[in-house]
């Protein structure tokens, strides 16, 4: 019976995780003013999930909370709202709480649910970090469609209009946002400065600063870029040189950092028995600890190492 009452709990978490992916973005305007083929959806998961969802984003807004704002959703790409961020994970934490509780009991279901708003983080830095590098590696193509834009006589806005339509993603986003940005009044240094400042690229910076030195003193502004574009190109082939210099280095250091681990595996498995005095005195206990700071002193001094500025 209490499978049964587990795996129908499941069930619920799931469908109430299928109805946020699949919640449609309500708009603002009233039914009478929309067009005829934008319906409000009739299912009322659905809509219990949106109004779930709105709730929690008018309290993030009144209580200011940081966890999975907005800044952090865009960066990763998430077509998201803090609210609808927070059910996912909550769902996720949900379901695997009640599989930790069927498996194993509530040990391993509180650790389920503790490592689900971990994880719900770790996959927010994972993909905003993804595109950050893709786009600086999309850079040097992206500042080649600007410069064939200026020679081929149009504005600056409208080569960054072109480059937008043209670019993969997530160029496109970023150069498009720029483009809304002007349009709406933003300043356009300042929009290309948001824009380096949410990609944290450093080269970025350069083109935002060539653009507005252009516009203020004049000249031809595809040499500059194309000058800022080599310079682009000669620091990734650097930084390329360096990244497989130092390739040998970061093996290494995932090793020595595995090593510990693996042994002690390999010990419980081989013998079950052997590794109990450590688990079982004070001793060992006081092993342990000192053996995790000394662990986690040499995890830094080793990333200290093969973390390598330029």
């Amino acid at each position: 019976m209490d499978l049964f009452v587990g795996f129908l709990l499941i069930v619920a978490a799931v469908m109430i995780v299928l109805g946020v992916a699949l919640k449609p973005h309500t708009a603002s305007l009233p039914l009478d003013r929309r067009r005829p083929f934008e319906q409000e959806s009739g299912s009322h998961l659905s809509r219990f999930v949106g109004s779930a969802a709105d709730v929690l984003d008018r309290y993030f807004a009144r209580r200011n909370f940081s966890l999975y704002n907005s800044s952090a959703l865009e960066a990763a790409g998430m077509r998201l709202s803090q609210g609808d961020y927070f059910l996912v994970v909550g769902a996720g934490a949900t379901v695997g709480g009640l599989l930790g509780l069927i498996v194993q009991g509530i040990p391993l279901a509180l650790l389920f649910i503790v490592a689900a708003p971990i994880i719900g983080q770790l996959i927010l830095v994972q993909r905003a970090s993804s595109s950050r590098r893709k786009f600086s590696e999309q850079l040097p193509d992206t500042l080649q469609l600007l410069t064939g834009s200026l020679r081929a006589g149009h504005s600056i806005l409208r080569a960054i209009d072109a480059a937008a339509t043209e670019s993969p993603s997530p160029t496109s986003e970023e150069m498009r946002r720029v483009v809304s940005a002007t349009s709406l009044g933003r300043d356009l240094t300042t929009s290309l400065n948001s824009t380096a400042t949410r990609m944290q690229n450093e080269d970025f910076v350069w083109i935002s600063q060539a653009i507005q030195i252009n516009r203020e003193v004049g000249g031809n502004l595809a040499e500059v870029l194309d000058q800022v574009n080599d310079t682009i190109r000669e620091r990734s082939e650097i930084k390329g040189q360096i990244k497989a210099l130092a390739a040998e280095g970061k093996f290494s250091a995932y090793i020595l950092i595995a090593l510990p681990f693996g042994i002690i595996a390999m010990l419980m498995v081989v013998s079950p028995g052997y590794m109990d005095p450590l688990f079982s005195t004070v001793l060992g206990w006081i092993l342990v600890v000192v053996s995790i700071v000394l662990m986690t002193i040499g995890c830094l001094w080793l990333r200290k190492i093969i973390d390598l500025k330029f």
